[in-house]
């Protein structure tokens, strides 16, 4: 928040970590672990996930398909010998209160440093990683072979904008490069709020902090706590994985700020009634309001394989974006008639999965056995094939 002198309070990030927490992160982040092995692999294959588990051989997931590296299988203590020196004290702590532990890890391959987002767990009485590599650049728009539409998403003053979809389906890369489209041409301070963080920024036009949750700022409340003190003009805050979560981030849009969330949903339609399933029946008319009157659009991604050469994966996006007509609809509890509003929506900048997935056949990104594996509708995909438009504005 600014004040008189136009200065901005520096805000506390509560309990501030220990000069011996400092260097036992960073020691973690530079030291070359034996690991480290495993996900100089994964950079040099080009893969995208890193997955180790005892008796099994490193498996690394490269154009969506998981091999085996030439490794043998992983024994139960040698795991640990490689995993435990991953974590510092206090992911050591949640590892073992809650048997697993969420933070990035940075490792130098070839003289670059690479950052991946870890996840450590425990099954069957044993350590195992899961590890996604994070792009050391932010690709745009068209490095991600995402539709037009989804710039016009960036230049609302307030509101929110969600990106939903399965874990790995590309949410994030997604949202890096819609807060990245914004640092390169405004002026503006952009806040993320994540656990962990994933892109780094380069600053450009816009001031950007970025906060890690557990390192920089105790908790996602607190974190929320100090935002609004922070004068953001745009935040990211991460998933919307409970009521306390949405209520702070609809709270943020209401009042005059462009929120960037996502969520776990199949579609743009569905969302609405996942976000209704984290409220009490009681409120889902007031939380129908809040969405109506705050949402600016809402994504829904999923990432296939390509056949494009040198493009490993591209999105399927459907996009919902927050006309008179949709409101309307989500006021009404009509959420049935969504999927046709959005079909037929298109001189507004939504276009529902059948399209996308047309689009991305005749663009050469993708297959037809693909697309038709992943459609949600395939008859619709049929005929949206052969020119027969399957929209019918009757119904709304």
């Amino acid at each position: 928040m600014s004040h008189g002198n136009g200065q901005a309070t520096a805000v506390p990030a509560g309990p501030t970590p220990s000069t011996d927490d400092l260097i036992n992160k960073m020691s973690t982040e530079i030291q070359d672990l034996e690991v480290n092995k495993f996900f100089r692999a994964l950079v040099k294959l080009e893969g995208s996930d890193l997955h180790l588990k005892v008796g099994k051989a490193p498996c690394v997931r490269v154009r969506n398909e998981l091999k085996p590296l030439n490794h043998p299988p992983i024994e139960r203590r040698e795991m640990a010998e490689y995993l435990v020196p991953m974590m510092n004290d206090r992911n050591r702590r949640i590892f073992d209160d809650e048997g697993g532990a969420d933070f990035s890890h940075t490792c130098e391959v070839d003289g670059v440093r690479w950052r991946f987002r870890v996840n450590l767990l425990q099954q069957n009485q044993c350590m195992g990683l899961v590890a996604r590599r994070i792009s050391n650049k932010i690709p745009d728009f068209k490095g991600l072979f995402l539709p037009a539409a989804i710039e016009n998403l960036c230049f609302y003053d307030q509101g929110m904008v969600l990106l939903a979809g399965v874990t790995g389906s590309g949410k994030s890369t997604t949202i890096a490069s819609m807060l990245d489209f914004i640092n390169r041409r405004e002026r503006v301070h952009i806040l993320t709020l994540e656990d962990p963080i994933e892109f780094i920024f380069t600053e450009d036009k816009a001031l950007i902090n970025q906060r890690e949750v557990g390192f920089d700022v105790k908790d996602f409340k607190i974190g929320m706590k100090h935002a609004v003190r922070e004068d953001p003009d745009i935040m990211l805050v991460g998933e919307m994985r409970d009521e306390e979560t949405f209520m702070t981030a609809i709270h943020a849009a209401e009042t005059g700020h462009l929120v960037f969330g996502t969520i776990h949903a199949s579609s743009a339609p569905s969302t609405i009634g996942r976000i209704l399933d984290l409220f009490p029946e009681a409120m889902h008319k007031a939380i129908r309001s809040a969405i109506a009157f705050n949402m600016k659009g809402i994504v829904a991604q999923k990432l296939l394989k390509s056949i494009k050469p040198g493009v490993p994966r591209v999105p399927t996006c459907e996009i919902m974006t927050f006309t008179g007509m949709i409101k309307k609809i989500i006021l009404e509890g009509a959420d049935n008639k969504l999927p046709d509003a959005i079909r037929i929506g298109a001189a507004d900048g939504m276009q529902d999965f059948t399209m996308s997935l047309k689009q991305l056949i005749d663009d050469g990104l993708i297959d037809r056995p693909t697309a038709f594996e992943v459609a949600p509708n395939p008859d619709a995909l049929k005929m949206a094939l052969k020119g027969i438009n399957v929209s019918q504005p009757g119904m709304i």
